[in-house]
């Protein structure tokens, strides 16, 4: 199965964060499932790196490359139809990076792995 990492959740995941959920840990370890982080989580992560509300271990490009091989993650780039999807999308939540996330998820027919709940709203297939 194909899955779409919430950017928490792949934070979460690198770091061993407890507060990631034992089913999404479990999915996202399970080497049948491929991994998937979107080029918005990319983004949102740079974002807030530069504003100061995220801090990393290693710098930015060395982290993400070493975490993106040893867990076996692939990016999922942002095509047109998910930019279309969002535009589509009702307003169950106003974040523009999670909004571009879920119209990922239902445009890839794929679960999301995030422990964000208004994702519900949206009809998305969501693993905690």
């Amino acid at each position: 199965m194909r899955l779409l990492l919430d950017t928490h959740a792949f934070l979460w995941f690198i770091t061993a964060d407890p507060r990631l959920g034992a089913n999404a840990k479990s999915s996202i370890e399970n080497p049948a499932n491929q991994r998937l982080l979107s080029t918005a989580s990319l983004w949102e992560m740079a974002i807030k790196l530069s504003l100061g509300k995220l801090i990393l271990a290693k710098p930015f490009d060395t982290l993400i490359a070493d975490q993106l091989a040893a867990n076996a993650i692939d990016i999922l780039s942002i095509e047109v139809s998910h930019v279309t999807a969002v535009s589509k999308m009702p307003f169950h939540h106003r974040d523009p990076f999670d909004r571009l996330l879920v119209a990922q998820a239902i445009v890839e027919r794929i679960p999301i792995v995030s422990a964000e709940t208004t994702f519900d709203a949206y009809g998305v297939d969501r693993i905690w």
